[in-house]
């Protein structure tokens, strides 16, 4: 029986290798004009939602741009979006739906995603079939994905005439290891992989059997934000994120209690919604903080709430490229965070744009706290080198990284590429002229060929 197995499916496979390159050969020529990019939940909550819309801003100026959200579960986006960017929604769950097909495949879970993703329980067959079918309904332009599932989607079964980004937010080493291996099997098969950290990007690097034809890192960009730099004079912390362990507020929240005893004039605020929630007031509660601490939920405007502030603090385990910690620096907050990995180690310069704290360490966390709170000069330092890192995050910056990157998938496609060689030696100082030797036959100069990539097609593996 296994040996018959295997015979279906390497049949299968076949199929859809000659099924892939007629689809090549008939396939319109590559193109960068119209841009689209999977998210999961587009009127979500969350910093890649918040990035994604940013950089869709961008690119609408000169491409056609469209988000596909895998899932509407509200009415309106929580940030807020440039009118010339597009929304799809792949399943509309705010409206029942008397579709038998639907209703059946929808209590089913998931296939296409690997069930150690995330965002798996979010995910069932329904969505497998309507991702399937957008992914395969399109034949030309640029298909991004957003998180580890939608690339390995987009890598196993985007056509060949599709130009492929994957963008990674989390890093790789924080990925269970089932993912990690779907990864280093299926990613080669993109046309780019987008980091946001160097130390990512030399993950994968290292990581990657095979790579995709283009590895890069692109870092996110500050977002339009209302209001001015704060004054940094308010006696006010902030914190803001999805209220989920990852994020530590509970660390916060303990190591607020030794800050607050030591200047109870001074107020934290976080920001957000999520499953702790509930546990983050009865830690406060207990805690006696319940003037100390607040909760005002999440929030549309963050510049505002920024701005009404004079330290910013991130407690997180780990992060990718943390979006508020920029946003933080744009309005020119003093920074104490822990000090992880990628992320904030890579965006802060301690003891010059902020402060980095080893990480878990509450009692840290507070010492780095209350130093910013007692030196005054220390913290508008702080905020001042800050602006200054902020504004080489800025989305004309970032964006051009883009726009380069584009332009070399799209010169990979049609030939027209050339890889970058070393710059030619200067040529020497004239000299006097002395008596030559005897003449050598001179060396035959020989043309170097553009270099012509294949367009490999998109086949499913055969082991997994």
């Amino acid at each position: 029986m296994r040996a018959l197995a295997r015979k279906g499916k390497s049949a299968a496979v076949r199929l859809y290798r000659g099924y892939n390159r007629r689809k090549a050969r008939n396939a319109p020529p590559p193109s960068t004009r119209r841009i689209r990019i999977l998210l999961l939940h587009a009127h979500g909550m969350g910093g890649t939602i918040r990035t994604v819309f940013n950089l869709a801003g961008y690119l609408a100026e000169e491409h056609d741009v469209e988000i596909v959200s895998i899932l509407k579960e509200a009415e309106e986006p929580f940030f807020p979006i440039d009118p010339r960017v597009r929304f799809r929604f792949l399943d509309d769950r705010l409206r029942p739906s008397r579709n038998p097909l639907r209703l059946l495949l929808s209590k089913r879970p998931s296939r296409l995603i690997p069930k150690e993703e995330s965002a798996y329980h979010r995910f069932n067959l329904w969505t497998d079939l309507r991702l399937a079918r957008y992914i395969r309904s399109l034949d030309t332009g640029v298909l991004m994905g957003t998180r580890p599932g939608l690339n390995l989607a987009m890598a196993q079964l985007a056509q060949p005439g599709v130009i492929t980004i994957g963008q990674e937010h989390v890093a790789l080493r924080t990925q269970p290891e089932p993912v990690q291996k779907l990864i280093k099997w299926r990613y080669r098969r993109l046309d780019a992989l987008v980091t946001l950290t160097r130390a990512d990007l030399n993950d994968y690097r290292e990581t990657l059997p095979k790579k995709p034809r283009k590895l890069t890192r692109i870092p996110n960009a500050v977002p339009p934000m209302t209001g001015d730099p704060s004054k940094l004079d308010a006696k006010v912390a902030v914190a803001v994120g999805r209220m989920t362990r990852i994020k530590g507020f509970h660390r916060l929240i303990t190591a607020w209690e030794t800050v607050a005893a030591a200047h109870p004039d001074w107020t934290l605020r976080i920001f957000g919604a999520g499953p702790q929630e509930d546990n983050l007031r009865t830690q406060i509660a207990e805690a006696g903080l319940q003037d100390k601490v607040e909760l005002p939920g999440p929030t549309t405007d963050v510049g505002a709430e920024l701005e009404k502030a004079s330290l910013y603090v991130m407690s997180s385990r780990h992060e990718g490229f943390p979006m508020t910690v920029l946003e933080a620096m744009a309005k020119g907050l003093a920074i104490v965070s822990f000090n992880s990995p990628h992320g904030p180690k890579e965006m802060i310069k301690n003891e010059v744009d902020g402060l980095l704290i080893k990480p878990r360490t509450n009692a840290n966390l507070a010492a780095g706290i209350i130093r910013v709170i007692e030196d005054e000069q220390l913290r508008r330092d702080l905020g001042t080198r800050a602006l200054e890192t902020a504004a080489t995050y800025s989305v004309e910056e970032v964006g051009r990284k883009w726009d380069a990157l584009l332009a070399e998938l799209l010169a990979r496609r049609d030939g027209s590429y050339v890889p970058r060689t070393a710059q030619p030696p200067a040529e020497p100082a004239a000299q006097a002229p002395v008596q030559p030797a005897a003449p050598e036959p001179p060396a035959q100069a020989v043309a170097e060929p553009p270099v012509r990539l294949a367009v490999v097609p998109v086949v499913p593996e055969v082991t997994p």
